[in-house]
């Protein structure tokens, strides 16, 4: 037999990679810039219908051109990030105490069929209700704007972590838990080599979740009476009739949304347990 008839075999290091990965990330990338094109020539298109109607001229400054100019002004001179840092504190604290809320009784919620039973129907029943409504008795119980906009954005977004969270519970393979007290795993121990790292991709599925919630909660609940952030900054440029001003905000708020929820959706790639095969 020659050489040549011989078979080759490859290592799993040896073994090409696959040359779909370059296109679809480039499909992606490409995708993403069309569509913010379409939205973006939409946008000119409303500006061009407002600035042609007389009884809407006044709102001429919504239109890209003013917009764009007045964001990066905000952006050079730092005010951008002076409005945004108060909010993404509160945002970071009422997120970071829905986490610490919501994983722990997730895991509870996962694993305990009867706190199951006996929790679903109250906690979907609470979940339903706008977290907005808890505005007043938040106001009275709170010494502090900062600790009543906290509290509100925490109600708002407990539960997708908390539900996330006990999905993931109940999704894990039986026989992993099995195997790991045959090994002479410790409670501790099969939560924290085994329990957390099997449900990280639910857990930060949940947070991107809560995170849009939290979001969008949080320039109504800046209107409480705080003299910072993004939301203050929308009612402030609304009542001195600043429309460019507050379509650059609308635009930071934009902005920093779509990076923040780009970062969860990283992190969930990379805790993804599914990879895909070479082609």
């Amino acid at each position: 037999m020659t050489d040549a008839a011989l078979p080759i075999t490859m290592t799993d290091d040896a073994q090409p990679r696959s040359p779909r990965r370059a296109p679809e990330a480039l499909r992606a990338v490409g995708g993403a810039l069309l569509g913010l094109g379409i939205l973006g020539a939409l946008w000119a298109f409303g500006g061009w219908i407002i600035q042609r109607d007389p009884s809407l001229f006044i709102f001429r400054d919504f239109a890209p051109g003013p917009t764009l100019s007045r964001f990066w002004t905000m952006v050079q001179s730092g005010e951008a990030w002076r409005m945004a840092g108060p909010s993404l504190n509160r945002v970071g604290s009422g997120l970071g105490l829905a986490i610490l809320i919501g994983v722990p009784v997730g895991i509870v919620m996962g694993r305990s069929r009867l706190f199951r039973d006996l929790a679903n129907a109250p906690f979907q029943f609470l979940r339903m209700i706008s977290p907005l409504s808890w505005m007043p008795i938040a106001v009275m119980a709170f010494s502090t704007w900062d600790g009543a906009i906290v509290f509100l954005i925490t109600v708002a977004t407990v539960w997708p972590v908390l539900f996330a969270t006990a999905a993931g519970v109940r999704r894990i393979d039986p026989a992993w838990l099995k195997v790991a007290r045959n090994l002479g795993a410790r409670p501790l121990h099969l939560l924290t080599s085994v329990i957390l790292p099997a449900i990280a991709q639910d857990v930060f599925t949940g947070i991107r979740l809560a995170l849009g919630v939290a979001w969008v909660v949080l320039v109504p609940a800046e209107y409480l009476g705080v003299t910072s952030g993004l939301g203050y900054a929308i009612n402030d440029a609304r009542d001195t009739l600043d429309y460019a001003r507050l379509g650059a905000t609308v635009l930071v708020i934009g902005v920093i949304g779509y990076a923040l929820d780009l970062l969860c959706l990283l992190a969930i790639r990379r805790l993804s347990w599914l990879r895909e095969e070479a082609r």
